[in-house]
């Protein structure tokens, strides 16, 4: 008999959100943003309903209509505003916003689309590991590049390419613990570059 010792993920199978108008949902994330509408369901008692969006390598965005779900709570269980225009903080157990890998060689071509489809977005921010954390141009330093936008519940957001490999030296700071003081105990850093 074998013991698993550790578990097989395998990506995402799926996130679920919860909109306001099922309708409006599917008009945005399968008319705008092309995503093939794969699975529907009525849940029993009246209690809403239940789709499913493909989003590419098997994985799904899932939404649920709830007939009395209370109203959005931005600033709470979503940014208030886009990266690069305001306030992205939101509450702990929130999820902040969505990224959706796309092919690097598209991205540009993408933003594009977006805008010509009357979405909203944020300036292109090519992340990379300088103090401010991004970069104007594409370097060697930009490890991923991403717009964010908004849908029609203020949930945010974010298409997003890997322009970098990651390595050990990539792992290079120690968590906060609740009060912010660091945790140097919960990860091994590596050693310093030779001088």
């Amino acid at each position: 008999m074998t013991v698993e010792t550790k578990f097989e993920f395998r990506g995402v199978n799926h996130i679920a959100l919860v909109c306001k108008d099922m309708a409006q949902t599917v008009s945005f994330y399968r008319d705008v943003l092309g995503m093939p509408l794969i699975k529907t369901l009525e849940l029993p008692g009246g209690m809403g309903q239940h789709f499913f969006f493909d989003i590419g390598n098997g994985d799904s965005l899932a939404f649920f209509w709830f007939p009395h779900a209370p109203p959005a709570q931005p600033g709470e269980a979503a940014p208030r505003a886009l990266p690069g225009h305001g306030d992205i903080v939101t509450a702990h157990g929130s999820m902040n916003h969505l990224a959706l890998n796309v092919p690097a060689e598209k991205f540009d071509a993408y933003v594009d689309l977006l805008q010509d489809r009357g979405v909203v977005v944020s300036p292109v921010l090519n992340h990379d590991n300088s103090p401010m954390g991004v970069s104007a141009t594409v370097t060697d330093d930009v490890f991923v590049r991403s717009v964010y936008f908004f849908d029609p519940d203020g949930v945010c957001l974010e298409l997003a390419c890997w322009t970098a490999t990651f390595g050990p030296q990539d792992v290079a700071h120690p968590p906060r613990r609740a009060d912010g003081s660091l945790d140097m105990s919960v990860i091994a850093l590596p050693p310093p570059p030779p001088a």
